[in-house]
């Protein structure tokens, strides 16, 4: 296929947060003043820094058969320029949080940066991993909030059914409204790499009978008995990537994982492996990290559906850290042989 056998206004659209790969530059290093390059230009070690004044640019996707190219809409690049995913860079803030950064190279030799996560203009990010040849997925496969394959979601009546059995107009018990009909289903097979390796939750860490196994920046619903200090409620919102410590959470990396996403009237939080966790929020910036034909029939089927997060106190990695992960866990059970 060439440029003219695209018509970038006629093919649906995928869009996402950029920003010019100058603006995340390095403030300490070998390469003291220098914009986000290249797998053979940067050096790990150094800390980088996104411009505080900088702007996400709105960067619209159309993919075809030869690749993806900037779609109408976009406010960077040329209508039909074709844009190669170059690299991928894991950055690691000072509370240890990590995030990766895809580097996307315009036909024009203009170098875009993608974070995966939110970015700060007042936090440093030390470059800690390259990864210079990235599988070429599609990048509308980044998913928000997703449960994989054989995860066992509570039904209204309290059955427990695997969330790929699960229909349109199913009726899920829900923390806050009760008994609710299932909108949507949605379904995307990525490779279990990087930003897309799934968290594993094992069981009885959070009163789980099986593993509980998520999206990383899917948010788990924890309720405290006492309010801490520095936070404003008892309830807590977690991304389960800040849960990960290597021993009851894990980060699970190797062949690829299904990943099903539900959608209510509200964004809910419902009952996974018995664990209240998050339904997919619908609203303008998630539907931008859906893969492109989940986010076209999400639009299709909820038409100016902008829902509303759902209420409660979100916990950081910095807070995590402070508190320990063990004070959010379930206490393992002593065995007879236990003191």
């Amino acid at each position: 296929m060439t440029p003219h056998d695209l018509d970038p206004a006629a093919v649906p659209g995928h869009a996402c947060q950029v920003f010019q790969a100058e603006q995340v530059y390095v403030i300490h290093g070998v390469n003291a003043g220098d914009g986000l390059g290249g797998p053979q230009e940067v050096c790990l070690g150094d800390i980088y820094a996104l411009e505080e004044e900088a702007k996400p640019l709105r960067l619209v996707l159309a993919h075809g058969e030869d690749g993806q190219r900037v779609a109408g809409g976009s406010q960077i690049g040329t209508l039909a320029e074709t844009v190669q995913l170059e690299a991928r860079y894991t950055l690691m803030a000072p509370d240890g949080d990590k995030i990766d950064l895809l580097l996307m190279r315009l036909a024009s030799g203009a170098g875009v940066a993608m974070p995966l996560s939110p970015m700060s203009g007042s936090a440093d990010y030390t470059l800690v991993a390259i990864d210079d040849a990235p599988e070429d997925v599609r990048l509308a496969d980044l998913l928000c909030v997703s449960f994989a394959r054989g995860t066992l979601i509570t039904l209204a009546d309290g059955r427990q059914c695997a969330i790929e059995a699960l229909r349109p107009g199913d009726k899920i018990l829900t923390r806050d409204h009760g008994p609710q009909p299932l909108r949507w289903l949605g379904k995307a097979t990525l490779r279990a790499v990087g930003a897309f390796a799934p968290v594993v939750i094992t069981a009885g860490t959070l009163g789980n009978a099986g593993d509980l196994i998520v999206s990383p920046h899917h948010r788990i619903f924890l309720y405290q008995r006492q309010r801490r200090a520095g936070l404003q409620t008892a309830e807590l919102l977690v991304q389960a990537k800040h849960l990960v410590d290597d021993e009851r959470v894990f980060q699970r990396s190797g062949g690829f994982v299904d990943y099903y996403s539900l959608v209510f009237d509200h964004h809910e939080i419902i009952y996974a492996e018995g664990v209240p966790a998050e339904s997919l929020m619908v609203n303008d910036a998630t539907l931008s990290r859906l893969p492109e034909s989940m986010a076209e029939d999400v639009k299709a089927r909820f038409p100016g559906l902008a829902q509303v997060q759902h209420f409660g106190t979100e916990a950081s990695r910095e807070f995590l850290d402070e508190v320990g992960r063990s004070a959010l866990y379930t206490p393992r059970r002593r065995g007879r042989s236990d003191p």
